[in-house]
């Protein structure tokens, strides 16, 4: 007696939609990663610069005020520029 279960074989029509299917949520999760990061939006390097300005300030909502100045006041210099 073998205890092996047989599982019926597959149509191969059934594999190429599962094989269609995965490529179309593989670029579907991919061009929503690249939306992400192409989206308008403050660069993490400039929050990175500005907190390291800002570090000396006592207490934290001060340091957030200053730290969107210090954003606000770079991306007008970026503006400015082009």
């Amino acid at each position: 007696m073998n205890a092996t279960p047989k599982l019926p074989p597959r149509h191969p029509v059934t594999s190429a939609l599962a094989v269609v299917l995965s490529v179309v949520i593989a670029l579907a999760l991919l061009s929503g990663v690249t939306e992400l990061f192409q989206r308008d939006g403050t660069p993490f390097e400039q929050l990175v610069a500005a907190a390291h300005a800002c570090a000396n300030y006592a207490y934290a909502s001060e340091r957030e005020a200053r730290v969107r100045v210090y954003v606000a006041t770079a991306r007008l210099t970026v503006l400015a520029h082009q």
